[in-house]
């Protein structure tokens, strides 16, 4: 491998999507490459801006999108394609910039993308740059969504169990999400797609993954590159487009180990108001601290957190394996139910929330969790699958290796003329 001085030459433009769970392994992973020796550039839409002083060492590039905020009225179809569509000629523009002004020693290598901004892809081809997708979903997810095209074609819908080739899901677990099964076929067509890209980065590791990075690995055949948690990896710098209160920390500080459910169901989930009174009836208690926004890897890493009650987003998912704390899920949509099946069912390191308008049964998950036997067995497993997810970041475990790989393979492009 070249020295990091040589490396520096290279410069790589990140294009993160404009939502939370999508922004933060894309800032991450532009941390590491960093730390490698690259200069990065973050070319973003202005939708959900990320904060420029987290990450000094970047440079940001916004990109106009016509999109002063996130509209309730879209579906997900809806704005993936007013991003790709409005956002096309402004990337085209910025790139042309960046490689009219590049100097000999800092030139620009590859650019990596978020699967949900494919029109990146075509910008990419035009300046002759490499192409590299980033997923922040799981492959366990990608594997479920991708089978839906299958499942019709075969005469599955309306559902039918088992759902053939996809053990443990059942098809509650599919990830239909609130859109109708036009519109989800539609988002697997334009989302599964990698087109002309030359490799995929996962944010996993080998070992939460093995069958569906196997599976997936034989349908897209180009190098795959597992190097998560990308948190854990990435220098320590904040991520979230909201303001983290970290007043939390000071009472978590006081409390007893393992006695604290930490409750954050991410940042764009919608509860009607009886789930939410039984939510909080559920969890009725004299004590207790509420905040706004949590510094939520700081909290999952505190010796009072003995639970996580959680949507289950793939961030969260891998931050609360990161730590060995077990989970109460309570998925709302898409990638958000193929993960609390793989952890209550698979890994075993949580318990599933299904009768969320009940507060008997709230209370009676919280107790087996935190109090009762079961919850101590469970804890036990989730503090395993920490120490092995830790031993696959270290030197000699896969995601080292792996990371050293995409280094290896980036460094293999040629520079442009």
């Amino acid at each position: 491998m070249e020295e990091q001085g040589t490396q520096r030459r290279r410069r790589l433009v990140l294009i993160p999507s404009p939502l939370q769970g999508h922004i933060s392994p894309m800032l991450q992973l532009g941390s590491i490459l960093h730390s490698k020796g690259f200069s990065i550039t973050i070319a973003h839409p202005q939708l959900n801006s990320p904060d420029p002083s987290n990450h000094p060492d970047f440079i940001f590039l916004p990109l106009p999108d016509n999109l002063s905020a996130l509209n309730g009225s879209k579906n997900i179809i809806d704005l993936i394609a007013t991003l790709n569509e409005n956002c096309t000629a402004p990337l085209t523009k910025c790139l042309a910039q960046v490689m009219e002004q590049q100097q000999p020693d800092d030139q620009v290598a590859c650019i990596i993308y978020d699967t949900l901004l494919y029109f990146s892809e075509a910008v990419a081809n035009h300046f002759k740059l490499p192409k590299i997708v980033l997923r922040t979903s799981s492959p366990s997810y990608l594997v479920a969504y991708r089978a839906m095209s299958r499942l019709q074609a075969e005469g599955y819908f309306p559902l039918q169990e088992p759902v053939p080739d996809l053990y443990p899901l059942r098809f509650k677990d599919l990830p239909f999400s609130t859109l109708t099964l036009e519109k989800s076929l539609q988002l697997i067509t334009i989302t599964g797609d990698i087109r002309t890209s030359s490799a995929i980065i996962w944010n996993t590791t080998d070992y939460l993954d093995p069958s569906s990075i196997s599976k997936l690995q034989e349908h897209y055949h180009v190098p795959f590159f597992s190097i998560g948690p990308l948190h854990k990896l990435a220098p320590a710098s904040s991520t979230s487009l909201l303001k983290e209160d970290t007043s939390c920390i000071a009472w978590l500080d006081k409390q007893v180990p393992n006695s604290v459910l930490y409750v954050s169901l991410g940042s764009v989930a919608t509860i009607d108001e009886k789930e939410l009174i039984e939510m909080a009836w559920g969890l009725y208690g004299e004590r207790c601290c509420i905040v706004k926004w949590a510094p939520q890897k700081e909290v999952l890493a505190h010796g009072a957190v003995g639970g996580f009650w959680s949507h289950c987003g793939w961030n969260s998912t891998l931050e609360t394996i990161s730590e060995g704390v077990p989970t109460i899920c309570r998925p709302f949509f898409l990638d958000q139910i193929v993960n609390a099946r793989y952890l209550t069912y698979v890994r075993r390191v949580g318990l599933e929330l299904e009768h969320v308008s009940e507060r008997e049964e709230i209370e009676r998950a919280i107790k087996r969790l935190m109090v009762d036997k079961e919850g101590k067995e469970i804890r036990q497993r989730a503090m395993d699958m920490k120490e092995k997810v830790r031993t696959s970041l270290c030197k000699g475990g896969s995601s080292y290796d792996s990371l050293n790989g995409l280094v290896e393979f980036i460094m293999s492009f040629g520079l442009p003329k």
